[in-house]
């Protein structure tokens, strides 16, 4: 029986949903939050949530009555990232990126509108950054998004904006698909994206694309905070990023 016309199972999709909701929540969601953004009936939405966490897939918070991921959500992402090879390879990339910069470094993958961060390597003096393997950013206010958007093609670049509504996170951020598009044009010249305080007030970073020819595999980043940054140290850098994209480029193409 073809996939399309099989039936899905409506309370296993809405369940789905707010793990997918979760993920993009930045301190977790309430109830009414969580039903509200589901459509569901509040009784309905508290009993798949009591299901969730009976199973240990999210916790809540008694203070705030917010739920979070529970560890075996945890645990399931954890027993899926080893299959993605990127990620062994990538290591020890991110650990010299890491040290030699003092910042903190990021891999992630596209996976449709957003960018999924697959691993983290903290510096020596790591500041405390709100950033954690599994966690989904938006590709059009990050430097790893913008890196993997801008050597998307034209058409599918135009695609994407237009399925997909731009998220303001801050008065930084841009919301424009023209303007994203024209900053996507910016990256693809330079060969490294800037996240400018756009996804978050406070922190800047500096991203690469990690390509096999057309195709984009993976973006690194490195991010601090904005005040420790100057011109000088930007172009520092995007040309450390953009050596270490290129190195780990050439070590998957021999795997």
């Amino acid at each position: 029986m073809s996939a399309v016309k099989t039936r899905t199972v409506p309370a296993l999709d809405r369940a789905l949903t707010m793990l997918e909701l979760l993920s993009r929540s930045r301190s977790g969601m309430t109830l009414p939050d969580l039903a509200e953004q589901t459509n569901l009936p509040r009784s309905s939405a508290h009993y798949l949530l009591v299901t969730l966490e009976r199973r240990g897939y999210l916790q809540r918070n008694q203070r705030t009555s917010r739920y979070l991921f529970g560890g075996q959500a945890l645990e399931l992402a954890g027993s899926i990232l080893p299959s993605l090879g990127i990620r062994q390879v990538a290591s020890p990339f991110l650990l010299r990126l890491a040290t030699q910069t003092g910042l903190t470094a990021h891999l992630a993958v596209r996976e449709r509108y957003a960018a999924v961060l697959i691993a983290k390597c903290e510096g020596p003096r790591p500041e405390r950054l709100p950033t954690w393997v599994g966690r989904r950013f938006s590709l059009h206010s990050t430097s790893l998004g913008k890196a993997m958007l801008a050597h998307l093609p034209a058409g599918e670049l135009e695609a994407l904006l237009a399925a997909h509504p731009l998220a303001r996170h801050n008065q930084h951020t841009m919301v424009s698909p023209k303007r994203v598009q024209e900053e996507a044009a910016r990256v693809a010249a330079a060969g490294y994206a800037l996240d400018n305080e756009e996804e978050e007030l406070g922190l800047r970073c500096v991203g690469a694309p990690v390509r096999q020819g057309d195709r984009v595999l993976a973006a690194v980043s490195v991010c601090g905070l904005a005040e420790a940054w100057d011109a000088g140290r930007l172009q520092e850098l995007a040309g450390q990023l953009q050596h270490t994209a290129a190195q780990l480029a050439a070590v998957l193409s021999e795997t």
